[in-house]
């Protein structure tokens, strides 16, 4: 089931609400709130926001529901800030950002907190395509790719060929 909601249109207690009544009645396991922007917009009181989505979360939880939460940050490269800081709530999150290279505009993914059990901690260019989703080797000759402003220590090797496509 995909459900595309305006957050215009339902209070934050309204949409909470829906999703509770979608995941009891119809057992839904996965549950996708693209993008916590639009929640934030109809309830700009930051505290109020963590609240909700905290209660949001734990029943989802307790219900065997995996929830994954993405958020728009300002801006696309450079300092980009998050508008509400959701991440404490989290079990993991991945950070996904746009850096510059070698004339290009390039994907970085990293994991930034697992709550459970190890996980990776390199930066890595990844590429999506018509072939699918393609992950580059760390990016070691890089630094600052996550700040959005990368200095580029090394040769070229550690980034996807366009023949990786």
């Amino acid at each position: 089931m995909i459900e595309q909601i305006d957050a215009a249109e339902l209070s934050p207690g309204e949409f909470a609400h829906r999703v509770r009544r979608a995941v009891d009645k119809k057992q839904i396991k996965t549950v996708v709130i693209d993008s916590i922007n639009g929640y934030q917009a109809a309830m700009p009181e930051e505290s109020a926001l963590v609240l909700h989505m905290h209660e949001l979360l734990l029943y989802l939880n307790r219900q065997g529901a995996s929830t994954f939460m993405t958020v728009a940050q300002h801006g696309l490269v450079g300092d980009m800030r998050s508008p509400v800081d959701i991440t404490y709530l989290a079990d993991s999150v991945i950070l996904l950002r746009y850096f510059e290279a070698l004339g290009q505009v390039r994907r970085a993914i990293s994991i930034i907190k697992k709550r459970t059990g190890t996980h990776e901690s390199t930066i890595r260019e990844y590429r999506i395509s018509s072939n699918g989703l393609k992950i580059g080797e760390p990016l070691q000759a890089f630094q600052g790719v996550l700040r959005g402003v990368p200095s580029y220590m090394g040769d070229k090797k550690p980034l996807l060929e366009d023949d990786d496509l």
